[in-house]
């Protein structure tokens, strides 16, 4: 035999034991993925819900296989998340894959008496979730909201919940946090978080009938030792002007025309909102600067930009006051007030703070300063597309 000869036999030996490596890893299709979590407690339990998505439904995000259940959920309760989990794992017949978890939804009840604080450091220790798990309270029931299916059927990775951050590009009502957010919320002062709250409703129609969806409600505030409860609906509305994540938002404002009212909708982008403490012995105020864009996309009448500008000003200071207005009804700082002064004046936060929070009413806020950078009709002039 030549030495020729002999080299490749060694070479193919060898990239034969090589792969010969991989005998001991689990084939994908052999694999069950959780997609979800929601947790509740009650009765001193943890009650686990997890949910399994289809792979099949998976591998086709654009068209799901109708024929394939998209997602099933199993439940298991037990005296810590870990013992509940085991317990899932005795009813499954293949092993479990978490790499792939995408959210975690709370009860209410999951949520009060640093229950939260104990799930939340579970899915941070444990070495196959990540930590841009998104983070949703609910008061409806858990299975209602796991058991959703994306609009069109498509394939459950494409649920709300699971993407945020799609829906967040059109309308910007609360904020995703993540895992990471989370923990750094609550260790920072005002050890305060806002979490989105989910609902479940029937917005949408098939010709089967009334279709649900999910949609994000509210907020709900969590400190590092209790829940303090939900901001919801237009009381919340204040919470996108005060945030530089915001991409786009809408807000109605009445027009006074004449003899009669008319209303207008205007879209709100490039948020840019500076908030500065002004500290005045003991005494602390703080002062809000915003500016943004508004973009008109249909109005009826006679309208100059300086009415667009006076309306929409009023109106988003009205909204701001109101959301914290009902943060400090829960004795919540929403808008992290107290943040802000530890950053620009510690000792004085030393001074004032307790349990991270500085004492505020509604007079904290003393200023709100409202710029707007332009005012664009949208396609056409300040005219009416019909005239009368």
């Amino acid at each position: 035999m030549s030495q020729k000869n002999i080299v490749l036999g060694i070479l193919m030996l060898t990239t034969t034991l090589l792969m010969s490596g991989c005998w001991d890893v689990t084939e994908p299709q052999r694999m069950y993925y959780v997609q979800g979590v929601g947790v509740d407690y009650k009765d001193n339990e943890y009650t686990v819900y997890l949910q399994i998505i289809n792979f099949a439904n998976v591998a086709k995000t654009e068209q799901a296989n109708p024929q394939a259940d998209p997602t099933e959920i199993g439940q298991a309760k037990g005296k810590t998340i870990e013992e509940a989990v085991f317990k899932l794992y005795r009813s499954m017949d293949q092993e479990v894959f978490w790499g792939h978890m995408t959210f975690l939804l709370f009860s209410e009840s999951a949520m009060q008496d640093e229950h939260a604080i104990a799930v939340i450091d579970t899915f941070l220790r444990f070495r196959e979730t990540r930590y841009h798990i998104w983070v949703y309270c609910t008061q409806d029931p858990i299975e209602d909201v796991l058991l959703v299916s994306p609009l069109l059927e498509k394939s459950p990775t494409a649920t709300k919940l699971s993407n945020p951050k799609n829906t967040a590009k059109q309308e910007s009502f609360v904020e995703p946090v993540n895992l990471r957010q989370l923990v750094i919320g609550l260790n920072e002062p005002n050890h305060e978080m806002k979490i989105p709250l989910v609902t479940v409703n029937e917005n949408w129609e098939t010709m089967d009938g009334p279709k649900t969806e999910t949609v994000f409600a509210g907020v709900g505030m969590l400190s590092k030792d209790s829940f303090k409860g939900y901001i919801k609906g237009n009381a919340a509305r204040g919470i996108e002007w005060m945030n530089d994540e915001t991409q786009q938002g809408e807000i109605t404002v009445q027009l006074e025309n004449n003899e009669k009212s008319d209303y207008l909708t205007v879209d709100i982008k490039k948020l840019d909102v500076d908030v500065k403490p002004i500290v005045n012995n003991s005494q602390v105020k703080f002062e809000v600067y915003l500016k943004f864009n508004t973009v008109l996309n249909g109005f009826k009448g006679k309208l100059t930009p300086d009415q667009v500008r006076k309306k929409v000003e009023e109106a988003v200071k009205k909204e701001i006051m109101d959301t914290f207005e009902e943060g400090l009804k829960l004795d919540a700082d929403v808008f992290r007030l107290s943040e802000y002064l530890y950053r620009d004046h510690v000792k004085v936060w030393k001074k004032l703070e307790k349990d991270g929070k500085i004492p505020l009413t509604k007079d904290s806020i003393s200023k709100i300063d409202i710029h707007i950078n332009k005012v664009s009709p949208g396609r056409k002039t300040f005219q009416e597309t019909i005239a009368e």
